[in-house]
C-alpha cells in the first residue's frame, strides 16, 4: 500500500496538532512512550519529531512532509516545498514571536546596547542574522533549554519564543525587540511534491486543516424570524457571508442561518431575540471552506 511519511511536532505543539487533525478529519492517537502515532488513514505513516530538526529530514527525503514552524525552516535553511501556512500555536490561533529579552533591571534598551555581550538562544543562525542587520557584534551561544533562567548570570540577553510574553514576565524579563514571527507550516520534500498522489494528499490535508482553523473561532446560528422583523434581524448579523434565508411552511415566517464570530455571540443573541428572532440555536463548526 502507498504511504505518505508525515512528521508531527513533538513537544509544545503536539497536543494542539492532534486536536487540529481531529477536527480536520484524522483521528490520531498515541501512547506516552511511542514516537509513532496511530491514525485512521492507511495512506499516512506518522512519526513524532522535534520541529527543530524536522526540516532537514524533509529536505533529505527521509520524510515526505512535516508540520513545523517556519522559524525552523529558515534556521535550517532547508530547501523544501511550503504547502501551506497554518496559523495555530500551543494555546492561540496567532503567530508566535521570537523576541530579544533582558532582565527587568538591565541597562539594555536597544539591541545596540548588547555590543560585545552574550546572547543565549536555540535560534542561533537567525539571531546572528538579526545582529548583522543591526550592525551589532555579540556572542551568540546555543541554549539547550531553560533559556529564560540564563540572564543575567550566564548571558546578557536571550532570544526566545513567546505567544503572550507572560512566561518572560514571570521570569523577570522584558522584551527589547521582536526579531521575527513564525507560523506552523506544512512542508514537503520537493521530489515527493512532484508525485501526483502525494501532492493531492498534502493539498487535501492542508485544505482541511486550514478549514478547521477557520472554524475554531466561529459558530453557526439558526433562528426563525417573522416577515415584519426580517430586515431588522438581518441588519444586526455580522455574518461571514450573507445569511441564508428560507421561507417556512407557516406563512409570514422565515428560517435564517448564519456563521458569525463566537466572540460576538453573547452580545448578538440577546439583540436578535429582542429584534424578533425566535427558536435561536447556536452550534459549533468543525470546518469552514471558502
Amino acid at each position: 500500500m502507498r504511504k505518505l511519511k508525515l512528521a508531527l511536532p513533538k513537544g509544545s505543539l503536539e497536543q494542539s496538532t492532534f486536536d487540529l487533525l481531529k477536527k480536520a478529519g484524522w483521528n490520531v492517537t498515541n501512547t506516552s512512550r511511542s514516537y509513532y502515532p496511530r491514525v485512521d488513514d492507511e495512506e499516512l505513516s506518522l512519526v513524532l519529531l522535534r520541529p527543530q530538526e524536522m526540516p532537514r529530514y524533509v529536505e533529505m527525503g527521509k520524510l515526505d512532509a512535516g508540520l513545523c514552524g517556519k522559524d525552523w525552516v529558515l534556521e535550517n535553511q532547508a530547501q523544501v516545498q511550503t504547502v501551506a501556512d497554518l496559523v495555530y500555536s500551543k494555546n492561540l490561533l496567532t503567530p508566535v514571536r521570537w523576541v530579544l529579552a533582558v532582565p527587568e533591571k538591565s541597562n539594555v534598551q536597544k539591541v545596540q546596547d548588547l555590543e560585545g555581550g552574550t546572547i543565549a538562544t536555540e535560534l542561533v543562525q537567525t539571531t546572528r542574522q538579526y545582529l548583522a542587520r543591526n550592525g551589532v557584534k555579540a556572542h551568540v551561544e546555543f541554549s539547550h533549554g531553560a533559556t529564560e533562567v540564563k540572564p543575567p548570570e550566564l548571558a546578557d540577553a536571550i532570544v526566545d519564543v513567546t505567544e503572550t510574553g507572560s512566561s518572560l514576565r514571570a521570569n523577570g524579563l522584558r522584551i527589547v525587540d521582536t526579531i521575527s514571527e513564525s507560523v506552523t507550516q506544512l512542508i514537503a520534500n520537493r521530489e515527493a511534491w512532484k508525485e501526483g498522489w502525494k501532492r493531492e494528499k498534502l493539498e487535501n490535508l492542508a485544505m482541511l486543516m486550514q478549514a478547521a482553523i477557520r472554524a475554531q473561532e466561529m459558530v453557526g446560528l439558526k433562528m426563525n424570524v417573522p416577515e415584519a422583523q426580517l430586515g431588522t434581524v438581518l441588519a444586526k448579523l455580522q455574518a461571514l457571508t450573507s445569511p441564508t434565508v428560507s421561507p417556512l411552511a407557516q406563512e409570514g415566517w422565515h428560517a435564517l442561518e448564519a456563521v458569525i464570530a463566537e466572540s460576538t455571540v453573547r452580545r448578538i443573541i440577546p439583540e436578535l431575540r429582542r429584534a424578533g428572532a425566535t427558536g435561536i440555536i447556536e452550534y459549533p463548526l468543525n470546518k469552514i471552506i471558502p
